[in-house]
């Protein structure tokens, strides 16, 4: 997907302030038996089509306004996703400056888990 140099900008400037983390250290860390969410952030459509086994859906759209309401603990370890790396960039950005202490935006999305043959479901 073609992505506007003005969103490529925001997203730029949200990676300064956000970690990311490889598919390999996702997989580490939810298997590790340590509570951790895995979040989609894209579309509603887009995660009624398919979405990685045992996430849970939180779209970007709405994520700012219901983001306490699901998580309340803001320490919860919270990985996200979106379909290439970049939304979820922009959600963890916004989740930190609402006080989110440990959240981590996943490479490549779901682009990558499909590559690497990530369980998921629909």
């Amino acid at each position: 997907m073609k992505h506007s140099p003005a969103f490529l900008i925001l997203v730029k400037d949200a990676l300064k302030r956000v970690t990311e983390i490889s598919l390999s250290e996702a997989d580490a860390r939810l298997t590790s038996g340590d509570p951790v969410v895995l979040l989609d952030v894209r579309e509603e459509s887009e995660w009624a089509k398919a979405h990685a086994k045992d996430a849970q859906y939180l779209g970007k759209g709405v994520l700012e306004r219901d983001l306490e309401t699901r998580f309340p603990n803001k320490d919860t370890e919270i990985i996200m996703y979106c379909g290439g790396g970049y939304r979820s960039a922009l959600t963890c950005d916004a989740a930190q400056k609402m006080g989110y202490t440990n959240v981590k935006s996943l490479e490549n999305g779901y682009r990558g888990m499909i590559a690497a043959d990530w369980p998921m479901e629909s």
